[in-house]
């Protein structure tokens, strides 16, 4: 008899060493619960709009279920292109400086691994997306973490970047509008980010998959600022703007050569995005503008619906300019981030995602979507009034 092993040897170091991700240890925690309302989950309550979804099922009526190109479909292509030359006179021709992506999630990771050589230093904006710490350690990269604060409304400053910076420093990673805290940049910020990409000759990573949620200003794409778009892959999708979560379709924009160098290694581990979540993405750059800028109406009326509640139970909470997101301050309870999570949870039965799993700079908040109905969010800010009082006494 051939004697027994420990599978758990054959697993990589690096990935021993990735913690699990503090956002789904909630939804495990939830699992199986009663009369919850639910502020954590990062995904629209909408639905896909019908015209999407009917582009979908007609294109599987029809028998459309091939591979596509590797790029993705160049109709999908030329109306990004042609969408972000009429946002942003950006010009990015759609056959070799697009890439379409299984979610912004598979953009995000081929980025990372096109960029980073074993020993690069990355800087990592937190508060931040968990995905981001995890890709870079996964290339061979060491995450620098640049912390950003309440009082500087979570935006980022040359001054708080700069001391990060080494001769290793190879890239940094922007998310703005910024998952979890909601902050965004004004082009005067993002220059003075700029000058530093130049000065000391690094590349960007810029996760805008939120661009369409701002609700104060306009957005202004890292690429746009002179002399960036070479220095920049642009990360995007259609889940937050369209509601098209499930459909898992991202896309990248870059230079000729990090688009391809991309695409080298997401032909081998993805080949292509599914075709049928390509052809309803055509469908919704071309007529869904509609829909997203209703939906956009919506989360904009249940921001300020959060933000004046929190305020009003104690709960000190800065103005989230874009993305779905609240992230207020409960530093004052006497409780950590996750304990005010948890406890909250199996009191009150309201989840809410602790600001810790975000990065050290994120202790001390919650975050809290507003991607929920008017109801539940009041319903949720209910709960939370009780829990706090209770705290008090």
């Amino acid at each position: 008899m051939r004697p027994p092993c420990d599978p758990s040897k054959f697993v990589a170091d690096a990935v021993k060493n990735i913690p699990p991700s503090g956002i789904r240890r909630f939804f495990d925690l939830v699992s199986g619960l009663e009369d919850i309302v639910s502020l954590g989950v990062g995904e629209p309550d909408f639905i896909t709009p019908w015209h999407i979804r009917e582009m979908c099922i007609h294109s599987l009526e029809k028998g459309q279920t091939s591979y596509t190109s590797n790029y993705g479909l160049p109709d999908l292509r030329d109306a990004l292109s042609r969408t972000y030359y009429k946002r942003y006179e950006l010009d990015y021709d759609p056959s070799s400086e697009i890439l379409i992506t299984t979610g912004v999630s598979e953009a995000l990771d081929i980025a990372v691994r096109t960029v980073v050589n074993p020993g690069d230093e990355v800087i990592i904006v937190q508060p931040s997306y968990v995905a981001y710490v995890p890709s870079v350690i996964l290339a061979g990269g060491k995450p620098v973490i640049v912390s950003t604060y309440r009082e500087d409304d979570f935006s980022l400053t040359a001054e708080t970047l700069k001391p990060a910076i080494t001769d290793k420093t190879k890239a940094i990673i922007l998310n703005f509008p910024n998952n979890p805290t909601g902050a965004i940049m004004t082009q005067e910020e993002l220059e003075g980010i700029a000058d530093l990409v130049v000065e000391n000759d690094l590349f960007v990573i810029s996760d805008e998959v939120y661009e369409c949620l701002t609700y104060e200003g306009k957005h202004v794409p890292f690429s746009s600022l002179d002399g960036m778009k070479d220095r920049t892959v642009m990360l995007n999708g259609f889940s937050k703007a369209y509601a098209m979560t499930g459909l898992r379709l991202g896309f990248a924009m870059g230079s000729p050569e990090i688009i391809h160098s991309m695409m080298m290694i997401h032909q081998y581990s993805m080949l292509c995005a599914p075709i049928t979540a390509q052809i309803g993405a055509i469908e919704a750059l071309r007529n869904g503008n509609e829909e997203m800028e209703r939906m956009v109406r919506e989360y904009d009326r249940r921001r300020h619906f959060i933000v004046r509640g929190f305020n009003r139970i104690g709960l000190e909470c800065c103005n989230p300019k874009g993305a779905f997101y609240a992230f207020p301050y409960i530093g004052n309870t006497g409780l950590s981030s996750s304990e005010f999570a948890e406890r909250l949870l199996d009191e009150k039965k309201v989840v809410t995602i602790p600001g810790d799993v975000f990065g050290e700079a994120g202790e001390g908040f919650l975050r809290c979507a507003y991607a929920a109905s008017i109801d539940d969010i009041r319903k949720a800010l209910d709960r939370m009034e009780d829990f706090v009082d209770g705290l008090k006494q």
